[in-house]
């Protein structure tokens, strides 16, 4: 074997192992990815006394929402024309999908209804719940401030007779929340008690409404 052979097999020799450390690198990468800090929400709804216990089944759809809203990322507004997101934090579901399971839990938790579900369950009903989730964010409200001083959740809603499937009621539903306190579980807080606010006058409004047009 001469020189120029010699040589050539040694730069093939570290080729291979260039590449093979940059497969190592690569799948270390996938492997071990910086994953978010996830959070879900727990809220409270309270759902007036004088709602009526009803003898129908309600199907609940999942919120319709803009692009900035339909996603797990959780939105940070500094102006009113203006979402950005928080680093390093995220919904553990689609904000639309989260609130869907509020809705459903709230309904439950009255005892108040005969039957209520998600949609996607296939399931037939006297009603279905259209909503549009319009507004999911934590804002900054006070100039100056330095971090958000509170949570804004609003949603539209719809109640449908079946199977003729015509709106017999329709109402927004809008909580501004103030942020008490510094931490990141602050806002979270603000946004459970955002939510627990709508989602009860959503449960008591729907009962009532739905009292009238369902068999």
């Amino acid at each position: 074997m001469n020189g120029r052979t010699r040589m050539m097999g040694r730069l093939a020799s570290l080729a291979g192992l260039g590449l093979a450390l940059l497969g190592l690198t690569a799948c270390s990468t996938i492997i071990n990815p910086t994953a978010p800090k996830l959070y879900t929400l727990t809220p409270r709804a309270v759902v007036d006394s004088g709602a009526p216990t009803v003898a129908w089944q309600l199907l609940v759809e999942t919120p319709s929402a803009a692009a900035g809203v339909d996603t797990p990322r959780i939105a940070l507004s500094r102006t009113p024309t203006t979402l950005d997101y928080f680093a390093d934090v995220s919904w553990a579901d689609r904000a639309p999908n989260m609130v869907q399971g509020v809705i459903v839990q709230s309904f439950e938790d009255s005892g108040r209804i005969l039957s209520v579900g998600r949609d996607t369950m296939g399931l037939r009903s006297d009603l279905v719940l259209k909503s549009e989730l319009r507004d999911f964010q934590a804002e900054y409200a006070t100039p100056g401030a330095t971090s958000p001083d509170r949570v804004h959740v609003r949603l539209s809603a719809k109640l449908v007779a079946m199977p003729r499937r015509t709106i017999e009621a329709g109402e927004n539903f809008e909580a501004v929340v103030p942020v008490r306190g510094r931490d990141f579980t602050d806002v979270i807080a603000a946004y459970d008690e955002a939510l627990g606010r709508i989602s009860g006058a959503l449960v008591s409004w729907t009962l009532r409404n739905g009292r009238a047009v369902a068999p």
